[in-house]
């Protein structure tokens, strides 16, 4: 039995937390910082950053009871099994699963896209060439990840050392500069508490959660966690406070350099502040560190996803080619090369406005919400006895993270709203489908 491969117990709390950083900073808070200020139109769009972090703090709650009390390969698919029981468990699992087949690959895309429309700034590329660049990241990627766990933890740290370093660099640059406090001073200027401001937030806060997601990165790999109840939310907490600092300080040191009008209209806003402070030279350096700044985040992400098909499959949850463990370096490798294949293919037909609004509208639902919800089914039925870690003032947060989480799925935007609700409908089909073709387990 002990020669069976296994999933191994070797990632210490600071491999978590470095695993769940990088993850977190991918290309998204370079690409978006803009995109955010336009949508704010003032400079009140520190706001935005601002309530990303409180729905990151929220939600990680929600995350946190559930990974310390179920701390095993694929979070959330072990999550709503768990929190809906034996009659509805079996489902939600499974929809969580399908969408993951497609969402998870749309996460990786999105990195891949963003790596290489950030390369434009050195290259100037074709439409073509952008693609042929985003594909052979997908494909370094998975190539770095088909090895065995620890060594993945060293490489992951590496990486984390340099996202850290890069946007210390871009911070101290505008502490340097003199006028740190400047935008802080001036985030009420034109500010109203009307609907036009309340819109314009729900709809910058998609961008800004977008560059938030990634702090749960650790529950997917529950299973090659050590001490799990401990260092899962630990981990969590740590991330979103590092980065929450790190991008609300880049944001403000960026602010208090160009005017706003430039950051809007800035394509590689952050490189731009880097060459305006200390020349072009820099600015390339800085360009260079943040295309590491998206692969790092790429690695990450594609690990913790490639996790959760092989949990459902070894569960009789999803189907069974994806169970299996490679059979000398114990690490899901099917999955992985499925789900790095899928991202291939998307990184090659979509754009990024379209893969950032698309990932969060399929999550939602079943995910976030639906695993909130969960959380309160497993507590009624559990007691809190079996939480090893309790939520403060439980269940306010949960009501929050909810409430937040609705009114951002709206700010996605009917298409994608829609496209959510699709790949939730498809995946009610698979799973009958399935069932009846005795492709999975039944309870």
């Amino acid at each position: 039995m002990s020669n069976k491969p296994h999933l191994d117990r070797k990632l210490s709390l600071l491999h978590a937390t470095a695993i769940n950083m990088i993850d977190m900073v991918g290309i998204g808070p370079f690409v978006v910082l803009s995109v955010v200020a336009q949508i704010m139109a003032g400079p009140y769009f520190l706001y935005a950053w601002i309530a990303g972090a409180v729905l990151s703090y929220l939600d990680a709650m929600v995350w946190s009871q559930l990974g310390a009390a179920l701390p095993k390969a694929g979070g959330s698919f072990h999550f709503l099994k768990e929190g809906y029981g034996k009659k509805w468990g079996k489902l939600m699992s499974f929809l969580f699963v399908w969408q993951t087949m497609i969402q998870a690959p749309l996460v990786i895309a999105s990195a891949a896209i963003g790596f290489s429309q950030y390369a434009n700034y050195f290259f100037h590329l074709s439409f073509i060439q952008e693609k042929i660049v985003s594909g052979s990241v997908v494909i370094l990627v998975i190539a770095l990840l088909y090895r065995k766990i620890e060594s993945i933890g060293k490489i992951s740290v590496f990486l984390w050392v340099g996202v850290l370093g890069t946007m210390l660099w871009i911070i101290i640059g505008g502490v340097a500069h003199g006028n740190f406090m400047e935008p802080i001073r001036n985030i009420n200027d034109g500010f109203s508490m009307q609907h036009g401001f309340v819109a314009a937030l729900g709809f910058a806060s998609v961008k800004t959660v977008y560059s938030y997601l990634g702090y749960y990165n650790v529950c997917h790999l529950g299973g090659e966690i050590k001490n799990p109840s401990k260092n899962i939310p630990r981990s969590m907490f740590i991330s979103i406070t590092g980065i929450a600092i790190l991008y609300l300080a880049m944001n403000i040191s960026v602010a208090s350099v160009l005017p706003f009008q430039t950051i809007v209209d800035s394509k590689f806003v952050v490189s731009d502040y880097i060459k305006a402070l200390f020349g072009q030279t820099a600015g390339g350096i800085a360009t260079v560190l943040i295309l590491m700044v998206a692969f790092a985040s790429l690695f990450s992400a594609t690990l913790g996803y490639s996790r959760i098909p092989y949990a459902a499959a070894q569960d009789k949850s999803f189907f069974s080619f994806f169970k299996e463990l490679h059979p000398t370096l114990h690490f899901p490798h099917r999955s992985l090369l499925v789900l790095g294949g899928i991202a291939f293919v998307f990184s090659l037909l979509f754009r990024l406005k379209e893969v950032i609004d698309g990932i969060l509208a399929m999550r939602i639902i079943i995910q976030f919400i639906g695993q909130a919800l969960g959380l309160l089914l497993l507590v009624k039925r559990k007691g809190k006895t079996f939480f090893p870690w309790k939520m403060p003032l439980y269940p306010i947060p949960l009501f929050f993270a909810i409430a937040i989480w609705i009114g951002i799925f709206f700010s996605t935007g009917t298409k994608m709203m829609l496209s959510g609700l699709a790949v939730i409908s498809l995946g009610l089909v698979a799973y009958f489908i399935a069932k009846r073709m005795k492709w999975i387990g039944s309870e």
